[in-house]
């Protein structure tokens, strides 16, 4: 430990120093900054990840040849025309009248090319009772959705006129149409009422109109700036919406967190006595240090994204990295700049009733201690051990379930249930062609694509796709002459069943592809598709897993030795986080797989996870976890250097930070939980992880395991042992004594606030 009266050096008592005593000049390169990153970020636009770049492997190959060549692939669109009655069959008058009619009608739109017959191309089930009509859409395929409308219109044209036969349509296009409909602006919403529900929790925790303010004033700017800084950054590494969103989520959580643990800090001291200057020095040394170490740490966590070789989780780490690090830098810079000009008029716009309570709330009472959770520590501290195993049995017993996790991409039934109507049309295309709906793409490039050896192979490709059992057919080939290359479609045996598809695409891989377009020297045949696209996506991601997951927790682990100097409180970090995300992942399961409790969040049938999910949980959560556990053994760690006991310094250090904590948390939970709310089942599993890991790290992690684990071990919570003396130490006095008495800066002139 340090003498009280040691000099406070820390980066962030420095900069919020400096901050106070330039403020107007902190507050300008601020608005600057932020103007500059929107105004590069608008001039240089955004780069989104390429098709090509999302996957490696076959997926990543298929989609490199196709780019290269300059071919653009349409939306593709199939009318499926199938009698209700089983008496009524495709070789019939009426169903024949209906199919023509169908030709004829989507012709006439003049938004379709390529329109092809089910019997020219044989696309007749075996019963007799279905039938494919299938096109291509004009135009690019990305904006195809925006251009169907017409076509869709002359197919329930159709239907109108033939209501002995059930026609519908389905493909890309419709289905962006459809779900830009249903869901278009689902996203957008949640998006947009984050900000006021965070304000509106932010003003019951203060009870004052500008103190509410300020925290969601610094996460809205810190959001705007990076999103500028995307647009630059995606140059070098492309971008996605999905990347944007997932930033806009952690921006606005760590951004109001980061400036509420500040502000209630400056707020609290005041409170305490001390003069304006002293209160502003003690936030900046304290809860300063605090979100820097807290910051550093998130984006450790987030940068184990870009370890997953996947474009989608690179943009999304790469984005959060960046909007927490720009949230970090403002709640240490302009933060104490503006609580500098504001003085006390942080407490303008008092709400009477709110500012009654809110004593009781963030801070509890004017020394900052919240009454509940006084409570709760004195019956934890006095039983750690039973607290411990109680806690901790009842978090094992949560994550239990998560052992039987099952993962998979979610079928279009998963993802959105019943509700739409082109989801069962999705299902009657699969159950009368199986794999019709999502066939198998291979890419052939040859050197010569019509030289005869060539034509051979894709003629015995073709016969043995169906013969091995891989494909009921029919197999398609389109010729692109001019650029050697040829598409091959194969429906999958197995259809929307993601498990046999994935079988018979092995077989295609594995077997018919060597044994015919093998036998070509210099021909590539990547085969794609969706159960391809989804194969290898899972593959990739499961080699990620460990590389992820031991990067995330090797340099939380050191990062927190760094700052605290301490191998008991780095150990003990790393497993409470553990602990809170295995019951976030047990709550998952529980719900979306076996279905508990699943109708309250509209989950029924679900049946597994996303598989993208548990390892983006896992950065994300063990991320913002770091948030709490700095804060609260940060301020453990100041009673300490004042020369509390162990025991005391817990005390006061869990219920002087409980209540802005819980408050913090709320608003975690209150945003997370408005995209659990959403259609989309993989972001309403999003939303309720989130939200629930959050709960539970904010209440029986740090209000309950924390404190009676760092009481069981006593004077052995600040154990270094002698060999690790030699590591940077990057911790200094933080105890609100050691501010007070130093009254100057450190070129030695009187602090001005």
């Amino acid at each position: 430990m340090r003498n009280a009266d040691s000099r406070v050096r820390g980066i962030a008592a420095r900069a919020g120093g400096w901050s106070a005593r330039h403020r107007w000049t902190a507050v300008g390169i601020w608005v600057l900054f932020v103007f500059l990153a929107v105004g590069l970020g608008s001039a240089a636009g955004r780069v989104d990840v390429k098709d090509s770049d999302q996957l490696k492997g076959e997926t990543h190959t298929a989609a490199k040849i196709i780019e290269d060549a300059g071919i653009e692939e349409p939306a593709s669109e199939t009318v499926l025309v199938q009698a209700k009655d089983a008496k009524l069959k495709a070789t019939d008058a009426e169903f024949r009248a209906a199919v023509e009619a169908v030709v004829t009608a989507v012709e006439g739109t003049g938004k379709v090319t390529e329109v092809t017959s089910p019997y020219d191309t044989q696309t007749i089930s075996k019963d007799g009772r279905s039938a494919l009509v299938q096109f291509d859409v004009r135009g690019e395929s990305d904006t195809a959705g925006e251009r169907i409308e017409p076509v869709l219109k002359a197919v329930e044209g159709v239907q109108e006129e033939h209501e002995a036969l059930r026609i519908e349509e389905i493909g890309g296009a419709s289905m962006m149409k459809t779900f830009d409909d249903a869901f278009g602006d689902d996203f957008k919403k949640a998006e947009y009422s984050a900000v006021p529900v965070a304000l509106g929790i932010l003003l019951i925790a203060f009870g004052a109109l500008v103190a509410a303010l300020l925290p969601v004033l610094l996460a809205v700017t810190a959001i705007m700036a990076t999103m500028g800084l995307m647009g630059v950054v995606s140059h070098v590494m492309p971008m996605s919406d999905t990347a944007n969103s997932v930033m806009l989520l952690v921006g606005l959580a760590v951004g109001v967190d980061y400036c509420l643990f500040y502000l209630r800090r400056e707020r609290e001291e005041r409170e305490a006595g001390r003069d304006a200057q002293t209160a502003l020095r003690i936030a900046a040394a304290t809860s300063g240090r605090a979100i820097i170490v807290s910051g550093v740490t998130v984006c450790v966590a987030m940068a184990g994204m870009l370890f997953t070789g996947l474009a989608e989780f690179e943009a999304m780490g790469l984005a959060s990295l960046m909007v927490v690090a720009v949230a970090m830098v403002g709640s240490v810079t302009v933060l104490p700049a503006l609580l500098s000009l504001l003085g006390g008029r942080v407490e303008k716009g008092r709400i009477p009733f709110l500012r009654r309570r809110s004593r009781n709330r963030p801070g509890g009472n004017a020394g900052g201690e919240s009454r509940f959770w006084t409570a709760v520590l004195k019956g934890v501290l006095a039983r750690p051990l039973v607290s411990v195993l109680v806690a901790a049995g009842t978090l094992l017993a949560i994550a239990a379930p998560a052992l039987g996790m099952k993962t998979q991409n979610l079928t279009l039934d998963q993802e959105f249930g019943d509700s739409l109507p082109i989801v069962q049309t999705y299902n009657r295309v699969n159950e009368a062609f199986p794999g019709g709906s999502d066939p198998a793409e291979v890419v052939v490039h040859a050197k010569d694509i019509n030289a005869p050896e060539v034509k051979s192979a894709l003629a015995d490709f073709r016969e043995q796709a169906i013969s091995s059992g891989a494909s009921r057919g029919p197999v398609e080939i389109k010729l692109h002459d001019a650029r050697n290359i040829a598409f091959v479609y194969v429906p999958l045996v197995g259809g929307s069943d993601l498990d046999k598809a994935g079988a018979s695409l092995d077989k295609l891989r594995d077997d018919v592809r060597p044994a015919t377009l093998g036998r070509v020297d210099g021909l590539e045949a990547p085969i794609t598709g969706q159960v391809a696209g989804s194969k290898d996506f899972n593959d990739q991601l499961a080699g990620a897993v460990v590389p992820v997951f031991a990067f995330v927790v090797v340099f939380a682990f050191a990062l927190m030795l760094l700052s605290f100097r301490s191998l008991t409180i780095a150990i003990t970090s790393i497993v409470l986080n553990l602990l809170s995300v295995g019951a976030a992942y047990g709550i998952l399961v529980g719900v979306f797989q076996h279905g508990w409790g699943a109708s309250l969040v509209g989950a029924e049938g679900v049946g597994a996870i996303v598989t993208w999910l548990p390892l983006f949980l896992f950065v994300i959560l063990f991320g913002l976890s770091m948030d709490y556990h700095v804060f609260v053994v940060s301020r453990i760690r100041e009673a300490r250097l004042r020369g509390l006991t162990t025991r005391d310094a817990i005390t006061h250090g869990v219920v002087t930070t409980a209540g802005v904590v819980t408050s913090a948390a709320v608003i975690m939970v209150a945003v997370f939980a408005i995209f659990g709310t959403l259609s989309m089942q993989s972001m309403k599993q999003m939303g309720v992880g989130l939200a629930a890991a959050v709960l539970i790290d904010a209440t029986v992690i740090r209000g309950v395991l924390l404190p009676a684990v760092m009481a069981l071990l006593g004077e052995r919570n600040w154990y270094l042992p002698k060999w690790l003396h030699r590591l940077p130490d990057l911790t200094h006095d933080e105890s609100s004594e050691a501010i007070a008495s130093t009254a100057r800066d450190d070129e030695g002139e009187p602090v001005r606030v």
